[in-house]
């Protein structure tokens, strides 16, 4: 019997492109998806795909329809606990150990990210996090640190309740490439530079040596990951790690602010939408006034000052994880281009 999956942010990036990928690639997979408010096409786009109309707050509907589950695939809000707690709540009515629920829940590499330690603030941290070696720390990272309230909550269910939820965290780096799903088709971090230099610095800029490096994942592979996961949850589990052990990195390779402004500037320089392609490097203080929408004071240090360096050694491992897609540098110009016509 195919299994019956419940997904939320089915709209979103991330969570509508892989709402799109097992559509096509799971044709039979019964799946359920909460939406608040539902696009012109999807229906037509998407006639199998049942909808529950609702919002992260209505954790009764939640509960009520992971309990008719076997697979939620949980993203969006990343700080919303009540509804994190309620697709646990209704996994658990009819989790057994002989039939087991599963939850896969998206996160980040913000959990490792060193934003709060100003030391390497424009420099390379040589700290590079691995999702095998590390697995104890990472799943006991400080509660200061980014998702961490949301993992504390899975990573409990894990453990007390590991014979009957099978739960996994797919902690993904920044992302690139343009989006499958109905909704929005690009990521964060390459808008957010754009709108910065567009509206503020009018150059592409680093801060320091400009040495920060993030790890970085294309769309496509991050959206592989999630279907490996999800077939294997299909299988019984499969040969995936699940529970405290169920964390893992997406990153394909890794990239310095230094050569990512480099690579921008060059770009937007190329399109007439600046003068000058050659970054600048601005002072430390210039990048606490950087991101001022965001309501996180940290916003400008996290996007453009610190590192998130990790290794995807668990997807590689146990689920023949093997990235396909074209790098960043390959992808830059079209996502850049689309951030431009956004509006960034």
């Amino acid at each position: 019997m195919a299994p019956s999956i419940f997904l939320t942010g089915g709209t979103g990036y991330i969570g509508g492109s892989v709402l799109a990928a097992l559509v096509k690639q799971h044709p039979k997979y019964d799946i359920t998806v909460l939406l608040r408010n539902v696009p012109d096409t999807f229906t037509s786009q998407y006639p199998n795909v049942k909808i529950v109309r609702g919002d992260f707050d209505d954790t009764a509907l939640i509960a009520d329809t992971a309990s008719k589950a076997d697979i939620v695939i949980h993203n969006g809000n990343s700080k919303h606990e009540p509804s994190i707690r309620a697709h646990i709540d209704g996994l658990l009515r009819n989790g057994t150990p002989s039939s087991p629920r599963f939850l896969i829940r998206l996160g980040g590499t913000g959990a490792i990210a060193d934003w709060a330690d100003p030391s390497y603030y424009g420099e390379k941290n040589p700290r590079v996090w691995n999702d095998i070696h590390d697995i104890e720390q990472l799943t006991s990272l400080p509660d200061t640190a980014l998702h961490r309230n949301i993992e504390k909550i899975v990573q409990k269910a894990a453990v007390d309740h590991g014979d009957r939820l099978k739960c996994a965290i797919i902690c993904s780096c920044g992302v690139y490439g343009p989006g499958k799903g109905p909704g929005r088709a690009q990521s964060q971090l390459v808008p957010l530079f754009c709108d910065e230099i567009i509206n503020n610095t009018k150059r592409a800029f680093y801060t320091q040596s400009g040495g920060n490096a993030r790890s970085w994942v294309h769309i496509d592979d991050l959206v592989a990951v999630y279907i490996k996961l999800v077939e294997a949850a299909a299988a019984g589990g499969g040969n995936a790690d699940w529970g405290l052990h169920g964390y893992y990195f997406t990153a394909t390779q890794e990239v310095s602010q230094l050569d990512f402004a480099t690579a921008i500037g060059r770009i937007l320089k190329k399109h007439g939408v600046i003068e000058y392609e050659e970054p600048v490097q601005l002072p430390l203080d210039d990048i606490w006034k950087t991101a001022q929408k965001s309501k996180w004071r940290y916003t400008g240090i996290y996007a453009f000052a610190c590192n998130t360096r990790t290794v995807s050694a668990r997807a590689r491992k146990v689920l023949g994880y093997e990235p396909k897609a074209p790098s960043l540098f390959d992808c830059l110009e079209e996502d850049v281009l689309a951030a431009v016509r956004r509006g960034a």
